[in-house]
């Protein structure tokens, strides 16, 4: 029976975590006979799905992406390719323009590291991509965690963790600028006497800062959000304060209700310090589903699920197992307390947590990796009790983690969905305007944000450029 005097206020929100790739994040599960996550290029199986997504009124389909490939920078990637591990891959910001046009609702938030785009031209394919679908795009930001990446654009490795956040804070900065400074409201005009566009309301942001120097004006009019909804999911020191400073949604893996009720208070504390609302930020939380008409055919299909897990697909995956700078494997029985990571340490934050009480080792990282998915298992009624129990620690919204494609969302929307709907605890019908006003019921970026500032830094002429660089010298000086 479902506990319904603790139906929440508001539902929880959905998102389709997937890649466009074969093995994602539970690596094996493709060559399940009702998986089909090995067409992944075949383009009527994403636009199906996000019709399904649709229908069962998910709130967004968020894409996971790298530029490179998980172990040893320069080590063996045989493993990667055997199992499909995010290799081959495709870019998800070209699939979302078909998703785009077979959608009205459902949001579309892709990943974009700032290693892998000049920000101007980043700018512009956001700006395109929020004119296709009307305002459905959001962005994560990353910074990247794989050497591979970097040795894909010019680096030998990775820059020092914290460094990269500060890197991706010009980055943002450089495309806020854009996004919300370069254009005035009502700088188009489409008139034939006066002219398409205003000259008047239309700027350079004449940005001179540390790795970017960018003249403008944006190529792009504003589009219906001008600034994506920014999504991200570091959970380093370093993460946690560009998510307080910048983020409206964080992506978040924890073991525990307390972990997660702790990292989450933490979080708002820090946006509230940097000047933000607490609310300012939702915080979506990974998990995975197995339901059935009863538990017991529930545990039933879980046990059919780990028979095709591929433990050294977790291994290879968890990116933690080889020394960051020889490329050599460690001993399986090293304690993950003496692992060093140029890279995911969150993840490593993460798997330490999931371990308990005990100290774990490299043996442990493929164990522990498929823990770390959290999995809800039961009837749609016990999935909505354990939602409900996740909300009230300060959970907004679930990542749902899919074992298959497409079955794991046909069977969410057809069985999960509808009794979480009858509960308060998902939406039943989409609230009109862009992705960020459905989401936060603000179709562009509140007046509290720091992006926020730039809308008419360039208007004054001199002054305004003035105005302008003032900023640009303040923001230096924060993240530095």
């Amino acid at each position: 029976m479902g506990r319904m005097s603790d139906a929440p206020n508001r539902p929880l929100r959905f998102a389709a975590f997937v890649m466009n790739t074969t093995s994602h994040i539970q690596h094996g599960l493709w060559r399940h006979p009702d998986a089909r996550q090995a067409d992944f290029d075949d383009v009527t199986l994403w636009t199906d799905l996000a019709r399904t997504l649709e229908r069962g009124k998910f709130d967004a389909m968020f894409f996971a992406d790298v530029v490179g490939t998980y172990g040893p920078g320069r080590g063996d990637y045989s493993t990667n390719l055997r199992e499909g591990l995010q290799i081959p891959s495709n870019d998800p910001s070209v699939l979302l323009s078909a998703l785009a046009v077979s959608t009205e609702h459902l949001g579309l938030a892709f990943t974009s590291s700032v290693i892998q785009a000049h920000p101007f031209d980043f700018a512009r394919k956001v700006s395109t991509l929020d004119h296709i679908t009307r305002g459905r795009i959001g962005w994560n930001v990353v910074t990247s965690a794989l050497d591979s990446a970097a040795r894909n654009f010019g680096a030998d490795r990775l820059e020092e963790h914290d460094e990269r956040y500060v890197w991706a804070e010009e980055y943002l900065e450089v495309c806020a600028k854009l996004w919300e400074g370069s254009w005035e409201d009502g700088a188009v005009r489409k008139d034939p006497v006066r002219g398409y566009a205003d000259p008047e309301k239309v700027h350079r942001i004449d940005h001179h800062g540390k790795r970017y120097d960018v003249q403008g004006p944006h190529l792009s009019a504003p589009s219906p959000q001008r600034t994506p909804v920014l999504f991200q999911a570091g959970s380093s020191p370093a993460g946690r304060a560009f998510a307080a400073r910048n983020a409206e949604a964080q992506f978040i893996l924890t073991s525990n209700r307390a972990a997660t009720e702790q990292l989450i208070r933490e979080t708002r504390d820090l946006a509230a310090a940097a000047g933000r609302r607490r609310e300012d930020i939702a915080f979506f939380l990974g998990l995975t589903f197995v339901t059935g008409s009863t538990e017991a055919e529930a545990k039933a299909k879980e046990a059919e699920i780990d028979e095709y897990l591929a433990a050294d697909g977790f291994l290879v995956h968890s990116n933690l197992g080889f020394d960051p700078d020889t490329g050599e494997q460690l001993d399986p029985d090293t304690p993950l307390s003496e692992v060093r990571t140029h890279a995911g340490q969150s993840h490593l934050q993460w798997l330490r947590e999931a371990a308990g009480d005990r100290e774990p080792t490299i043996a442990d990282l493929a164990r522990l990796s498929a823990k770390l998915r959290a999995r809800v298992v039961g009837t749609p009624e016990q999935i909505a009790d354990e939602l409900a129990d996740w909300q009230r620690v300060g959970v907004d919204g679930v990542n749902v983690i899919n074992w298959t494609l497409p079955g794991s969302y046909e069977e969410f929307v057809d069985h999960i969905a509808p009794t979480l709907q009858e509960r308060g605890l998902m939406q039943s019908e989409y609230r009109e305007g862009t992705l960020r006003e459905k989401l936060f019921g603000h179709p562009q970026l509140p007046d509290g944000h720091p992006a926020r500032r730039w809308r008419g830094a360039f208007s004054g002429g001199a002054s305004g450029t003035a105005a302008a660089t003032e900023h640009v010298t303040d923001a230096v000086e924060v993240t530095a």
